[in-house]
Order: structure tokens, then sequence, then C-alpha cells
């Protein structure tokens, strides 16, 4: 399954882990990179002095230097894109590239945040670099924040689609059901669309549930070229096609808030991998909000555009009996946020592959393990998007 490598190695997925996660207590963000990081090298069972590739990113000021020299690693290949929580797909496409290219053998992404016990202990951990300068200075004074900004987005697609906010619960509701088969999930009672709705305003539409928790952990993915897959202890995952693209800062240069970026970027990826959205067994969508699940479903070309509220009613996304299982581990929305969630949709996606997902374990129609998977981050508010194609031979 080499389709969508553009050099000449098979690249393969062959670690996964996540640090501890939820509520974490008396630790800092390195110590969760460092722990994700040894889980996902004895996943995969390859030695730390393989690993001569490194991308890390995250908020504040762990540069990748920084986290590399805290691991004792020394890369001879690094990557420290930034674009929000998009960042690790489009990570992992340049270190896909680098390794089919010859560049790079063996590619540690890792992420760690104490996002949650920061703000509980007062302690500011980002800065208003990504959303409080340059133009987007004039939007910051009168609170258009980024829950605003997608709040607004939403409202746009309601008036243009007729799309309900009820759709727009289900989608946390069913996050939620996929939530309660996950030990590792942070939220795992039932909800209800009623629940949704009665929950405090948060920006309108958006109530408290159809936003993503706020959690501490990190997580660690290992990519690898073809001919360190014999070494490994599990079964590889390949790399299929990717794609990544930017659309803009400023909600003025944004042209139609009803369209994100994936709608590039994720058509590349499937059109790289020779695939098509309706062959996916599962998909794993950055949620920061019930919005982002649903537009990101019709621009990744699951529904076409502004039938995503009809499209996620009646169960589809759910594990249990859904046609289209999404976030299968519960997702930001109930599962964990520390923050930059995109490397989690990988690990996810990579587990589902392997079969080792659990009472959330996603089956074929005939009982077997899903063969195809993708995993789509977006940044910002629809500013940045990065799409995996992933399989299993």
């Amino acid at each position: 399954m080499a389709r969508g490598n553009p050099g000449n190695r098979k690249v393969a997925v062959v670690g996964v882990a996540l640090s501890d996660c939820g509520r974490v207590a008396d630790t800092t963000p390195y110590a969760l990179h460092a722990q994700a990081a040894r889980r996902a090298l004895a996943d995969a069972g390859l030695d730390r002095s393989l690993v001569d590739g490194f991308a890390s990113a995250g908020l504040g000021t762990l540069a990748p230097v920084e986290v590399a020299d805290y691991l004792g690693l020394r890369p001879t290949w690094v990557d420290s894109t930034s674009v929000g929580g998009s960042t690790w797909e489009v990570m992992a496409a340049h270190a896909a590239d680098a390794i089919a290219a010859g560049h790079a053998n063996a590619v540690l992404l890792v992420y760690g945040s104490t996002a949650r016990a920061d703000i509980r202990a007062g302690r500011r951990t980002g800065t208003f670099a990504f959303g409080g300068r340059g133009p987007l200075q004039f939007e910051v004074p009168y609170g258009h924040t980024l829950v605003a900004k997608y709040a607004m987005a939403a409202r746009r697609h309601m008036l243009r689609f007729g799309t309900t906010i009820e759709q727009l619960a289900e989608v946390a509701v069913q996050a939620r059901a996929n939530a309660a088969l996950n030990p590792e999930a942070m939220f795992r009672d039932p909800v209800t669309v009623d629940d949704v709705l009665s929950g405090p305003m948060i920006a309108d539409p958006f109530t408290k549930l159809h936003c993503c928790i706020r959690s501490d952990g990190g997580a660690a993915v290992l990519l690898a070229a073809e001919e360190y897959v014999r070494d490994c202890r599990t079964a590889p995952v390949w790399i299929l096609g990717t794609g990544e693209h930017v659309s803009h800062a400023s909600m003025s240069e944004w042209e139609d808030f009803t369209v994100s970026p994936a709608a590039v970027g994720g058509r590349s990826a499937f059109a790289r991998a020779g695939v098509r959205p309706d062959e996916m067994d599962f998909a794993e969508i950055y949620d920061a909000f019930t919005y982002m699940t649903l537009v990101t479903l019709e621009d990744l070309g699951f529904c076409a555009k502004g039938e995503g509220g009809a499209f996620v009613e009646k169960g589809r996304l759910r594990v249990a009996g859904g046609e289209l299982p999404v976030n299968t581990d519960g997702g930001g929305l109930s599962a964990q946020h520390p923050g930059m969630r995109g490397l989690f949709l990988l690990v996810e996606a990579v587990r589902q592959l392997r079969g080792e997902a659990g009472e959330r374990q996603v089956r074929r129609a005939d009982g077997g393990l899903p063969r195809l998977g993708v995993a789509s981050g977006t940044g910002g508010w629809f500013c940045s998007s990065g799409t995996v194609v992933l399989g299993r031979e």
C-alpha cells in the first residue's frame, strides 16, 4: 500500500501512545512529552537511538530544540511547524515526505500540555500571538475571541442551509456516547440533546457542551521507513496520502464561513491516496466545537455542502451502530483536549486500524477490522487544515 508517497520508500506509523491525560497534577509539559515519547517507543519496540527526526510544537515556549534536549535526542531532521490544531497532521505529512525521500529514517512527533492545571492555578500558558497582532489586533478588543469566531461561522451555516441547533447538539451527544466506551476519556456520562441545549451560553449559538473540554495530556507518534517495520512489535499502519491548506487569519479575509480549508487539503489527501471518502471505515476530526465536526465532514466529501446537519443525525457518528464512526475516542468534546489535539487524532486512528481500541473498536460489516481511516485536524478558526489518510495491509 505505497500509494501517495512521493519518494521511493513506504512510510508507516509504527508506534503511538498517550501520556497520562485528563486531570494530571504535579507535572510539567516536558514530563508529559517524555512520558508519551517513552510509551510510543516501547509500543514500537524500537530503540531511541534509531530516531533521527523530531517534531514538536505547542503553547508557550516549548521549542523543538528544548524538548529534544530534554528527551536526549539529537535529530538530523526537525520540524517546528505551528498552524494551530492542524499542526500534527501537517507535521506527519512533512515527516512522511522526509522519510520517503531519505532525509530521515524514523521521526518522532510529540506533544504535551498542562493546559487545565495551568488555568486552574492561574498561570498563562499561551500568548495572543495567534490572534492578537497585525490585522487581528482590531478584532480582539471587541471580544471577538476564538469561540466567537466559530459561533459566527456556525450561525452563518444555520442561516444559509437551515442547519438546526439540535443537529449541532447531536455531534456532542454522539461524541459522548463514544467516550462512554473509552476508559481513558475524561467525561463518560451520557448526555442528551436537551442537556446540550439547556447548558450555559458561551457564545451564541454555542452552549457549554458545544465546546471542547479542557484537559492536561500528551501524545506521541513514531513514523518509520518500511525497512524498520520488520523490527517493530506492532503491525504497521501506512501513510497513504496527505494534504494541507492554509486559508485565512482575519475574519474579513475568510471568503465563506461555511467552507473550511479541509475542502482543499482533505480532497488532496484522498486524491493522493487513491481512495474515496466513502471507502473510509471511520474518521477522526478535530472537534473543538460541534460545528467543526459538521462542516469538516462536508468539506472532506462525506456529504454535500449544506447537508451536514442531516448527515450527523440518527446516530451516524457513533461507534455502536453508526454508518461512519467519528471521533471514536470521544474527541475533544469528551475525551481530552489539552490545547492542541491534532496528534491525538492520529493516535486514535492507528489504534483503530490495529484493532487495539477495546470496547470502542470499529468493525466492518463483515466483522473484520477497519482497513482505511482518516484523521483531519483544523487550526485557528478554520485558518488551516491537515489531513492524513491511513491504511493497513
